[in-house]
Order: structure tokens, then sequence, then C-alpha cells
């Protein structure tokens, strides 16, 4: 294994010498595509005209009513301030908004308004809760598995049942999970199922690119679609608003595959807009499932190199465990569009689902920002707090709470082998430089920090103690924990957890480690501190 990685490393090398030239030739080649990047640029210059026009009026009123205008701003500022300090919500987060309205009360309030409200989704919650309890008749939790499992360790029975309880979601022993350390392998092994289907192809993406890997997709799922299979296909507006525009949809009806497209970006006011769907899901007639951290464009699998070489991940399942994908999928589904669903014929009979050999246990779960259930952060936050030798983490952005960064260190400080990676090349410089501010709060109690030499890693990876893992498409920051519709795995015993974590030790192999670097910074730099602490302002608003 390891000399595969040095071998594609040393592929690598005019990735390296030629990275300028390379990325300037793949923006170019996303040019060539036609997308919907125009109409989301409208979009963000109507918002911006609609600031700008609430702004200038309230400077007219200004000027003529200075006096009762400061004062009735300052009093609404005020009473959402005190109103905020009450409300349950992530206190770096309320500082940051804080921190806003009561510097700009006119353009803060409308920010807010437009992106921080947590209770203007009521009625959307809802209705996904609506769907959930038609759903859930037909997922029911074996009680046998979970004896078992809260038998042979208490502990992690305890992790595994807080999601039952709070996600939704059920525990599997009968599935076999493969896991794949490289994106492209995963595509190919998910190609080949997909030409397998009989009933069903369920995808949900945050991003889809119409060229290159995805062509090659396309053609199966078409394939299948006139041979009787039923084809749907679930993409977020704005992650693939530079790859695609309408006309993927018009082109997937006609070749016979549904298309649903999540919160459409439109100009005007949508409270709604800061909450986007970042699942990866591939399910084939309730019998195989993928997700893992790649979308289906190119760069993910280093057909392009716009950040040097991509590294990503991705699991594939086969057995009961898929039950769940299909749930999940049918919930977001009915969610974008209200339709009559007859869920009971996709609960495929247990005896269908793989019956081979398995090990360990199986959990998969959603993440949804719109409850006040923070599952993603809390499975990461009981992962770290039960460790009792490591800790190793992989994540393309690591903005933390302070919440997260007590317990890395206090896991540090209780002498676990904490190692978080984090990419070599940035994909985004003021998210990057946003994620090395947070460096040194871990570090200061122990923990150990690598940066990915080849490029840019987009895996979202956690595994303790070599028993329990999590693999799926959370990253380290606020925008994952907080707002966007999120799914992941958690593992339990699983043999594939070994492979997981011998890829994080060969990509810590190739990695630069920083510790160093970040402790003679945070005893000598003041300035670099000062902009470091300006940073972390923004960082729950990024």
């Amino acid at each position: 294994m390891k000399h595969r990685m040095r071998s594609t490393l040393e592929g690598m090398g005019d990735v390296g010498r030629k990275g300028a030239r390379m990325a300037k030739k793949d923006r170019v080649q996303h040019g060539k595509m036609g997308n919907s990047a125009g109409r989301i640029s409208f979009v963000v210059l109507a918002l911006l005209g609609q600031i700008l026009w609430f702004w200038m009026l309230a400077l007219s009123f200004l000027q003529r009513y200075t006096v009762i205008f400061t004062t009735v701003a300052s009093l609404i500022s005020l009473g959402v301030a005190v109103r905020m300090v009450y409300r349950e919500q992530q206190s770096s987060i309320k500082i940051s908004w804080l921190m806003i309205i009561l510097s700009f009360p006119v353009l803060g309030l409308v920010s807010y308004l437009l992106l921080g409200r947590p209770n203007s989704t009521k009625r959307l919650l809802k209705r996904f809760q609506t769907i959930d309890h038609e759903i859930l008749k037909y997922r029911v939790q074996n009680p046998e598995v979970l004896e078992h499992l809260s038998k042979e360790d208490p502990l992690y029975g305890n992790q595994m049942h807080y999601l039952k309880e709070y996600a939704p979601t059920e525990i599997y022993e009968n599935t076999q999970v493969t896991y794949f350390g490289e994106a492209k392998e995963a595509w190919k092994h998910q190609i080949e199922d997909a030409k397998k289907a009989k009933s069903y192809i369920f995808i949900e993406v945050h991003a889809i690119e119409f060229e290159g890997a995805f062509e090659e997709l396309y053609e199966v799922l078409v394939e299948r679609a006139k041979a009787g299979v039923s084809v749907r296909i679930i993409y977020d507006d704005v992650g693939s608003g530079f790859f695609i525009n309408r006309k993927f949809n018009e082109r997937c009806r006609g070749d016979g595959i549904e298309c649903r497209v999540f919160n459409p970006v439109k100009p005007f006011l949508n409270l709604f807009l800061n909450n986007r769907d970042h699942r990866k899901i591939t399910v084939i007639d309730g019998l195989v499932a993928y997700t893992g951290g790649y979308n289906f464009a190119n760069e993910y699998f280093n057909i392009t190199h716009p950040y040097g070489y991509w590294k990503d991940v991705g699991i594939r399942m086969e057995g009961e465990a898929c039950l769940s994908f299909t749930a999940m999928f049918l919930e977001m589904w009915n969610f974008i569009k209200e339709s009559k669903e007859d869920y009971s014929k996709y609960h495929t009979k247990k005896s269908q689902c793989y019956c081979g050999e398995s090990s360990g246990y199986v959990e998969p779960f959603l993440d949804n920002p719109l409850d006040r259930e923070r599952v993603g952060e809390n499975v990461y936050l009981n992962m770290i707090n039960s460790a009792k030798r490591y800790v190793y983490l992989m994540t393309p952005y690591f903005i933390i709470s302070d919440e997260m960064s007590r317990a890395l260190g206090l896991a540090a400080k209780r002498g676990v082998d904490v190692r978080i990676i984090t990419p070599g090349v940035p994909d985004k410089k003021i998210t990057y430089a946003v994620t090395r501010s947070y460096y040194g709060s871990v570090v200061a109690h122990g923990a150990r920090v690598y940066e990915y030499t080849p490029g840019f890693c987009h895996a979202k990876l956690c595994v303790v103690d070599g028993i329990l893992a999590t693999v799926g498409t959370i990253n380290f920051d606020y925008r994952s924990l907080y707002h966007n519709f999120e799914n992941g795995v958690l593992l339990y015993r699983c043999d594939a957890i070994l492979d997981l974590v011998k890829d994080l030790e060969e990509a810590m192999e190739v990695s630069t480690e920083v510790t160093e670097k970040v402790q003679e910074d945070l005893k000598s730099h003041r300035m670099i501190r000062a902009s470091q602490g300006l940073l972390r302002l923004i960082a729950p608003l990024l």
C-alpha cells in the first residue's frame, strides 16, 4: 500500500512543478461548461442591491430624523441582541452576530434576517417531521442488535444509542463495509454496481459537473432508466450552480431520469438560503450504498488538478444498513416537493440483503440543521471524549467551536495521541487562513497538526483507538456542523476501520507536521496571534 502511495505521489511530480499552469488550464475548462454561475451572480447582486437600497433609504431618513432614527435603530438592535443572548445557540455564533448587529444596526439586522435566524425555519422542520413519521413506520430497530452491542461495550453502545434516538436511525450488524482511500476507486465500483440495478438508483449529491467522470455514470443511468429502473437525482443549487444549469434537468427528464433541486437560489429574500444540502448518498435497490466526501466532478477524481493532488475517500456498504440510506434519500426527495409516496415498496426485506461475512456494527445517520440537535458535532465530541489511546482526524476545514477545541485539548492532556490532518494546498484562501488560526488552540495542549503536502485533502474522517470511526460529509467547521444538511456513517469494530487507520497513517507520512512552527508562533509572534484573533471573529459566519 505504501509502495502504491509513493508511486502515485511520484507520478504527481508534474502536478507540483506545473501546478499554476494546470490550475489555470482547469479554470478555463470550467469556464467552457454551460452553468448557472450567471444566475447565481445575478441573485447575489440583487441581494446586495436590495441591502444597498435599504441602506440608502435609511440614510435619507437619517438626514431628516437623525435622533429618532438612531434611537429606534439602537433600541431594535439592543432588543435583538438581548433575545439572541437567551436563545439556545452556539456562543461563538452569537458573539459574531452581536458584534455585526451592534456595530452596523441596519446592515447587521438585514443580514441576520437573511442568514442568522434559527427560528425562521420552523415550518420547514415540521414538514421534515411529518415525512419522517411516515418513513419510520418501516424502520424498526432490531432489539437483539442493540442488546448485543450494549453487552459487548456499554460505552460505545451508548454512543450508538444516542444516534438511534436523536438522528433517528438504526444500528445494523449484517453489513459488509469496504473502505476506499481514493475516490476514483469508489467511483469505479459505484458505476459497476449501478449497472446491476434492477429496481431503483437514488442519488443525492452536493455538486454535479456534467463532464468527464459524471458522463460515464450518466450513460449507465440512462440505460437503466430505459430498462425500467427508477432513477432519481437530487443536487444542491448552490453546490452545482457553477457546473450545470436547468438544461440539465430537462435533459434528465428527456432521458427518463427524475431530478429535483434542493433549495433553488431565487432573486428575493429567502430565509432558508443559508442551509445547503451537503449530503452524498447513492443507494441501489436498497442492497448497496455509497457515501463519502466526493462530489460528482472531475477534480474529486484527479482528472483535473486545480489544487494539486485531491485526496478524497468513500465507503461501500452492502447489507441491511442500506435500508437507512433509502429512507434518507426519500426524506429529502419528498421534502423538496411534496408527493404521494408508497414507502413500503422501498422497504427491502432483510432476507434479501447481504448474507455473507460481515464484522462489527454500522449506523448511518443524518444531521438536520433545522432542529436544535447538533448531531454531527455531538458524534465527534462523543468519539473524542471516549478515546483512550489515539484520535486521528482528517478535514478540509478546521474551524471549530470552543467545545470542540476543549474536547481535543483535554484528550491530549490526558495522554491521548491527537493528530489532525488539513490541506497543504487551499481551495479557499480566507478559509485556509481561518483554519490555521485554530491550530494554536489545540497544539498548546499537546495535539499534533499535519498539512497534506501533495495538495488538498477533502476527506472527512475521524477514528478512535482503531475500533470506532466515522466517514461521511461532515467537515470540522461551522458550516457543516451548524448550517448544512449532512450525513455520515458510524462504524464500530468493522474490519474496514483498519484500512481507514492505515490510510491516515500513510497520509501523515507524506504530510508536513507544522506542530513546532505553531508552537513557536504562539510564543513569539504577537502580530500573528492578533490577526488570527480577528479572523476567528468571522469564523462562525463562514
